[in-house]
């Protein structure tokens, strides 16, 4: 059975010397921080990519309901584009890298307006700050869950920190893992490769086995697997204890 969180997770996020703010649409969620109030301009962004989206989906059905890669539509805002680019080799559907794909678009341009910013969407993460981070690793009902941290050294950055999960969320998961977190320089990548491990993981033993998917998934950085008391690992990323 999933576990429905509140998002009371984002009162723990540490963005010292940074305006915070949230912006809501419909589905979209977003935490944001940045060196100032940009609260009118993300919401005029996500706006923006909320009906590019909403409006391509309308006239192609198919691209919200298709849980395997998406044909090439030249045509496509950009947006819809890369969510096809970033999921045709893994297995999964453009819908599968939405939440990043809108942490991304926002992200990247308000750092036209700002030097630094973290955007979090349902636990998508889009960052770009003038430090090393840690990242905590939300893993529901797991004795490692907020235990473990993904330390991202700010020469990493900008970089996407992106989690699945079959039994935390709302998220469609076709496995059973309580939290896979990629990392890669785009959210969007980060957020469908994600869910392609976590569809996979279904007892610990496919664990052992993600060492193998992750190598074959380019543009990823790393990953961290959890299910139960079992972790595991993959790429160049370093884990810190929380």
């Amino acid at each position: 059975m999933r576990i429905y969180e509140s998002r009371d997770y984002r009162e723990k996020i540490n963005a010292r010397g940074l305006a915070s703010f949230n912006v809501i649409v419909k589905e979209t969620d977003l935490r944001v921080s940045a060196q100032r109030d940009l609260s009118k301009e993300t919401m005029d962004k996500v706006l923006l990519y909320r009906h590019q989206l909403e409006n391509y989906i309308k006239f192609n059905p198919g691209f919200l309901a298709s849980l395997t890669p998406y044909r090439d539509d030249p045509f496509a805002p950009t947006i819809i584009r890369e969510m096809i680019v970033a999921t045709r080799d893994i297995g999964v559907g453009p819908m599968a890298s939405v939440a990043g794909a809108i942490a991304h678009f926002v992200g990247t341009d308000l750092l036209m307006l700002t030097d630094q910013v973290i955007i979090e969407n349902g636990g998508d993460i889009f960052m770009k700050i003038d430090r090393d981070a840690t990242v905590s690793i939300f893993a529901g009902g797991s004795p490692l869950s907020e235990k473990i941290g993904i330390k991202i050294p700010k020469e990493m950055m900008p970089v996407g920190i992106c989690s699945s999960s079959g039994s935390v969320g709302h998220s469609l998961s076709m496995g059973s893992s309580d939290a896979v977190t990629v990392v890669s320089p785009s959210a969007i990548r980060a957020d469908g490769a994600a869910t392609a491990l976590g569809n996979r993981v279904r007892t610990k033993k496919d664990l052992d086995k993600i060492p193998d998917w992750a190598e074959g998934m380019a543009g990823i950085l790393g990953c961290v697997a959890i299910l139960g008391d079992t972790m595991a690992t993959w790429g160049d990323i370093e884990l810190v204890a929380l």
